[in-house]
């Protein structure tokens, strides 16, 4: 397949619809969106799912999705951090970025629709999810990673995780917005925890191993618009060469032979968050090739090796090329949502800053993401 290099009012409407059937087909008739027919389900990705069928216009879809998750909340605001493709809990533990991710899919349905009604009826249940993910948040404004099986807070942070909730809680801030909540519990929040993001490096990482060779730790802070477009690009570039493999995308990790394409799409629209518009469109327009004849698309490519790794095609990762698509074309309302204006540092920041800092305790914890 020829390269699909994307500009702005130009969505390939013809490439990109069958991705959006196999999103629909692949949900279940309780709303849940597995990765796969007969795959696992996790919050994070059906609401990346649920982006990708509000992006193409299947809004009826998009608030089953939402129903689905409403339904299977539970009282303390959170969900299980995943479940069997028949919906039965996996896991009791719950982690943060997955349960704080709902007003992020919530605000970008809203920026797709203005239908405000659907934003009524969830909005109780993203609040509960976020008051969950609030009560993890440490006096220095990093946000714990999870909660174990017992409920025990797992005290250590992640960048990435508390990245895409800093996106989350600009997210839940806008919807509180739109229903007549007071929003700044929330902004508040997001200041306390873009300090830590871009000041407080201790904080993350202090009871395991770095996870600063996963290239989600390097972009992320970019495309959630933690750091500012200059700031951002600078980080982009100190690890490019790392990260990229010329021709084919982005790797999932800088020193395995594995470039991935959700990994690829975030990255294009951390580009785009830069005002890298031509770097983004030559990235993204190469990773067709790994389109399957419904519309699905392959997880990723190991290039030593030669093959698809694994043999999956994920919802999320069809989500993922949705939603960069629309961002690079500008389609829907929602298009730059993961790659809007930096907003600068409010004052009221200061105090955050002037808060001791604690050192990084021994590496005793695993992993989560070992």
């Amino acid at each position: 397949m020829s390269r699909v290099l994307l500009t702005q009012g130009q969505f390939p409407e013809a490439l990109l619809r069958p991705t959006v059937k196999y999103i629909a087909r692949c949900q279940l008739s309780s709303g849940a969106i597995p990765w796969f027919p007969e795959g696992k389900i996790d919050p994070w990705d059906h609401l990346e799912s649920a982006m990708g069928l509000a992006i193409g216009g299947a809004f009826e879809e998009a608030r089953a999705a939402f129903a689905w998750l409403a339904a299977t909340q539970r009282a303390d605001g959170s969900w299980p951090a995943t479940f069997a493709s028949d919906g039965t809990p996996t896991t009791p533990r719950a982690e943060s970025n997955f349960v704080a991710y709902c007003a992020t899919a919530l605000y970008h349905y809203f920026l797709c629709t203005k239908d405000l009604p659907t934003v009524e009826r969830f909005w109780p249940m993203v609040q509960r999810a976020l008051n969950w993910v609030l009560a993890l948040q440490s006096p220095e404004g990093d946000i714990a990673w999870a909660r174990d099986e017992a409920g025990a807070v797992c005290d250590d942070a992640l960048v990435t995780g508390c990245a895409s909730i800093f996106k989350s809680l600009e997210c839940a801030e806008a919807l509180a917005t739109l229903v007549g909540d007071d929003p700044a519990p929330y902004g508040v929040a997001q200041k306390r925890l873009g300090v830590a993001l871009r000041e407080r490096p201790e904080r993350f990482d202090r009871t395991w191993e770095s996870k600063a060779r996963f290239s989600m730790d390097w972009f992320y802070p970019v495309l959630t618009g933690v750091l500012s477009p200059e700031a951002g690009k600078a980080r982009l570039a100190a690890r490019w060469h790392e990260f990229v493999e010329p021709g084919l995308g982005c790797r999932c990790v800088a020193d395995q032979p594995w470039v991935t394409l959700a990994e690829t799409c975030e990255l294009t629209l951390a580009l785009l968050a830069t005002g890298q518009r031509h770097r983004a469109a030559e990235l993204f327009g190469g990773l067709h090739d790994w389109r399957t004849a419904d519309g699905a698309y392959w997880t990723g490519y190991q290039f030593v090796e030669k093959v698809l790794w694994p043999e999956e095609q994920p919802t999320w990762t069809a989500g993922a090329i949705l939603l960069a698509a629309d961002a690079l074309t500008e389609s829907t309302g929602a298009a730059r949502l993961l790659t809007g204006a930096f907003q600068a540092p409010a004052l009221e920041e200061d105090r955050f800053r002037s808060m001791p800092r604690v050192s990084k305790s021994p590496r005793t914890s695993k992993s989560p993401l070992s």
